[in-house]
C-alpha cells in the first residue's frame, strides 16, 4: 500500500529539488554591467513573447474546452466538467512547465558566462543545474497532474483530456517558438555573417537579441512543453492498457505502474546529479556523460526491484530494460550523425569546398541516411516489448495480444524513465548558447570566451542528442497511444474490432491522409519561418543601411524592432498548422469512422517519425559541419567553404528547430485527439 503514495511523494520531491536548484543558480553573480544589460534584454524579450503566446493559446484552449464540455460532459457526465477541466489543466500545466524552464534558463545564461572566469566547474554547475530545473519540474508536474486527476476520477479513460490539452499547448509552444527562433536566427546569419561578414552574436547585428531570445522560447519553453506532454500522454495511454489487465488479474499495480516507473526515474535522476562534476576534466561533455551513465545504471536497478515486486514478472522487467537500452542506442546513433568527430559531418564540411549546392546535396543525403538506424531501434524495441509481454501473458494466463501490448507500454516507460536527466541536458544547450552570445556581445575577456566556446560546443551536442531521444520516445509513445485508441474503440464497439483491414477503402483513405499530414504540416511550418525570416532580413538590412556608424560600432542597433517582428510573425503563422492536427482526425472519424482513424494514426506516425528524423538529424549535421569549418578546417571562418556551410546551416535551421521538433508533438497530438473522441467516432460516424 505504501507504493500507492510514491507518485505523490516523488512528484513533490521533484518540484522541491527543482526549486532548490533554481534558488542555487540565482545566488551566483550575473556578471558585469555590460552582461547585465544583455541579460535583461533577453529575459524581457522571452517573457514578453511567452505572455503574448499564452494569450493566443488560452483563447484557443477555452473554445475547445467549451466544445469538449458540450460533446462529453453535458450529457455523458451529468453536467460535471470532467473532460473540459482535465483538458484545461493539461494545457495550463504544459505552458507553466515551459515558462518555468525558460525563466530559470534566462537566469542561468549570464551567470554561466561570468562564472567561466573561475574555470570549468562553476559554469558547468550553473548551466547543468539550470537545465535540470526544467527536467525535474516537468517530470514532477506531469506526475502530480496525472496522479491527482486519476485519484479524483478513478478511471484513466476519463483523464485523456489532460493529455489532449497538454499536447495542444505543446504543439503551439514548440511551433511558435520554432518560428520565432529560426526567423531571428536566419535573419541574423544571412545579413550579418554572409552579407556583412561580421561574427555570430556581434552586438552590431540588430537581430542578435531576438536570436538569443529565440533560443529560450524555442529550445527551452517549447521543448519543456513538448516533454511535459510526452510524459503525460504516455502515462495515460499505458494506464488505459493496464486497466484491461487489472480487470483480468485484479492486480492494481498494472494500472499505476507507469506512475511508479516515473517516480523511480525522478529518484535515480537526483542520485545521478553528484556524478556531473568537472574535477579532472576539460571537456564539459565528459561529466555530463558520466551523469547520464550513473542515472541509467541506477534506473536499471530501480526498475528491477519495482517490476519484480509489483508486476511479479521478469519478462516485463526485460521489456523495460529494452526501452532503457533503446534510449542509449538512439543517443549513440544521433551522436554519430551529428558530431564533428565522425564521417557524416566531416563529409558535409568537405563538400562545402565546392559551394552551397554540393553542401546541400551532401547534407540531404546524410539526412535521408540518418533515418534508418533510429527507426530500426524503435522497431526492435517495439517487437522486444511485445515478445516479452507475450511471455508474461503465458505466465499469468491472460490474453497473449493484451500482454504483448502491455509489454510495449512497459518498454516505453523504460525509455522514458531517464527523461528527467535528458531534459536537463536539453536545457543545458540553450543556456550555454546564450552564454556564448553574452560573452561575445559584452566584449568579455578572451579567456572567458575560450572557456564558454567549449560549453557551446558541448551544448550543440546535447541539443542534438536530446532531440533524437525525444523523437524516439515520441515514436514509441505514438504506437502506445494507438494501442490505447484501439483498446477504447474495442470496448465501446458493438462488433469485434481488433485492428484495421487494409482492403477496406475507408482504411486506404485513412492511410493516405495520415501519410500526407506530416508533409503538409511541415510545409506550413517551414514556409512560416521563410516569411518571418524575410521580414527580419529586410529590417536588418534597413538598419545597416539607415543607421549611421552602425557597422563601425559607433551606433547601437534597434534590437527591439527585430524582437517585435519575430514575435508578431510567430503568433500569426502558428495558428493554421497548429489547428490542422486537431481538425483532420476529428473530421476523418466522423466522416469515415474509427477504422479509418486507426489507419490514419499508424500512417501519420510512420511518415511523421521518418520525416522528423530526416529534419532533426540532417539540420544538426549541417549546423555542426559549419562549426567544424569555423574551428579552422577547409579555410576556416570567412572562406568560401564557410560561406557555403552557412548557407547549408541556414537551410537546415527551420528543419531542426521548427518543423522537426513540432512533428514530435504532432504524432502524439493526433493520437490524443483520436483517443479523446474515440467514443464519439463509434457512436456517430457517418460511414
Amino acid at each position: 500500500m505504501v507504493l500507492e503514495f510514491l507518485p505523490f511523494i516523488a512528484g513533490v520531491i521533484a518540484l522541491a529539488f527543482a526549486t532548490y536548484l533554481a534558488l542555487r543558480v540565482s545566488r551566483f553573480e550575473a556578471g558585469t554591467p555590460e552582461m547585465l544589460k544583455i541579460y535583461d534584454a533577453i529575459r524581457e524579450g522571452a517573457r514578453a513573447y511567452l505572455f503574448r503566446q499564452f494569450r493566443t493559446i488560452s483563447l484557443i484552449a477555452i473554445i475547445l474546452a467549451a466544445i469538449l464540455y458540450v460533446a462529453f460532459d453535458y450529457t455523458g457526465h451529468a453536467g460535471r466538467p470532467l473532460t473540459a477541466v482535465s483538458f484545461l489543466i493539461g494545457a495550463a500545466f504544459s505552458l507553466v512547465a515551459g515558462y518555468v524552464g525558460m525563466d530559470v534558463a534566462t537566469r542561468a545564461n549570464a551567470r554561466t558566462t561570468y562564472g567561466a572566469r573561475l574555470g570549468i566547474s562553476t559554469p558547468l554547475h550553473i548551466a547543468f543545474s539550470g537545465g535540470l530545473v526544467m527536467g525535474l519540474f516537468n517530470v514532477g508536474l506531469s506526475l502530480l497532474a496525472v496522479t491527482g486527476l486519476y485519484t479524483l476520477y478513478g478511471d484513466p479513460e476519463l483523464i485523456v483530456g489532460l493529455g489532449f490539452g497538454a499536447s495542444l499547448a505543446a504543439l503551439f509552444a514548440q511551433l511558435g517558438g520554432g518560428i520565432y527562433t529560426k526567423a531571428a536566427d536566419v535573419g541574423a546569419d544571412l545579413v550579418g555573417k554572409v552579407e556583412a561578414g561580421i561574427p555570430e552574436d556581434d552586438p552590431r547585428n540588430p537581430a542578435v537579441i531576438a536570436d538569443n531570445v529565440g533560443d529560450n522560447v524555442g529550445d527551452v519553453a517549447g521543448r519543456g512543453a513538448d516533454l511535459f506532454e510526452s510524459m503525460t500522454a504516455e502515462n495515460i495511454g499505458a494506464m488505459i492498457i493496464g486497466a484491461s489487465l487489472f480487470a483480468v488479474t485484479k492486480n492494481f499495480y498494472f494500472v499505476i505502474f507507469p506512475l511508479l516507473a516515473r517516480s523511480v526515474g525522478i529518484i535515480t535522476t537526483i542520485l545521478g546529479v553528484p556524478f556531473v562534476r568537472a574535477r579532472g576534466f576539460t571537456d564539459p561533455m565528459i561529466p555530463l556523460r558520466n551523469g547520464m551513465i550513473a542515472t541509467t545504471a541506477f534506473t536499471v536497478v530501480g526498475l528491477y526491484f519495482l517490476t519484480v515486486n509489483t508486476l511479479r514478472s521478469f519478462n516485463l522487467y526485460y521489456a523495460a530494460l529494452s526501452g532503457v537500452l533503446a534510449s542509449i542506442l538512439i543517443f549513440l546513433i544521433t551522436e554519430y550523425y551529428t558530431s564533428r568527430k565522425y564521417r557524416p559531418v566531416k563529409e558535409i564540411a568537405q563538400s562545402s569546398k565546392s559551394g552551397p549546392a554540393i553542401n546541400i546535396i551532401t547534407g540531404f543525403s546524410v539526412a535521408l541516411e540518418a533515418t534508418a538506424l533510429p527507426v530500426i531501434v524503435i522497431v526492435v524495441v517495439f517487437l522486444a516489448g511485445y515478445f516479452f509481454g507475450t511471455g508474461f501473458a503465458r505466465e499469468a494466463g491472460v490474453d497473449a495480444h493484451l500482454g504483448g501490448v502491455y509489454g510495449t507500454a512497459i518498454a516505453t516507460m523504460g525509455m522514458l524513465s531517464v527523461a528527467g536527466l535528458i531534459l536537463g541536458l536539453d536545457g543545458f544547450g540553450p543556456i550555454v548558447d546564450n552564454a556564448a552570445g553574452i560573452a561575445e556581445m559584452s566584449g568579455a575577456d578572451p579567456q572567458i570566451r575560450d572557456q564558454i566556446d567549449r560549453f557551446d560546443a558541448a551544448g550543440n551536442t546535447t541539443k542534438a542528442l536530446t532531440k533524437g531521444y525525444a523523437l524516439g520516445s515520441a515514436g514509441l509513445a505514438a504506437l502506445l497511444l494507438f494501442q490505447a485508441y484501439l483498446n477504447v474503440v474495442n470496448r465501446h464497439q458493438q462488433s469485434s474490432f481488433l485492428g484495421v483491414d487494409i482492403t477496406d477503402p475507408r482504411v486506404i483513405a485513412g492511410l493516405f491522409i495520415g501519410g500526407l499530414l506530416p508533409f503538409i504540416f511541415s510545409a506550413f511550418a517551414i514556409r512560416a519561418v521563410g516569411r518571418a525570416a524575410f521580414k527580419v532580413v529586410e529590417e536588418v538590412r534597413r538598419q545597416f543601411r539607415e543607421i549611421p556608424g552602425l557597422m563601425q560600432g559607433n551606433a547601437k542597433p534597434d534590437y527591439t524592432r527585430c524582437v517585435d517582428i519575430s514575435t508578431r510573425a510567430a503568433q500569426r503563422e502558428m495558428i493554421l498548422p497548429g489547428i490542422l492536427p486537431v481538425i483532420v482526425p476529428i473530421a476523418l472519424g466522423f466522416l469515415l469512422g474509427p477504422r479509418s482513424v486507426g489507419a490514419f494514426l499508424i500512417s501519420a506516425t510512420i511518415s511523421g517519425t521518418l520525416l522528423a528524423y530526416l529534419m532533426n538529424t540532417g539540420g544538426a549535421a549541417w549546423d555542426n559541419a559549419k562549426k567544424f569549418i569555423e574551428a579552422g578546417s577547409f579555410g576556416g571562418k570567412g572562406s568560401d567553404a564557410h560561406k557555403a556551410a552557412v548557407t547549408g546551416d541556414t537551410f537546415g535551421d527551420p528543419l531542426k528547430d521548427c518543423a522537426g521538433p513540432s512533428l514530435h508533438v504532432l504524432v502524439k497530438l493526433i493520437n490524443t485527439v483520436s483517443l479523446t473522441f474515440a467514443i464519439l467516432f463509434v457512436l456517430y460516424a457517418l460511414a
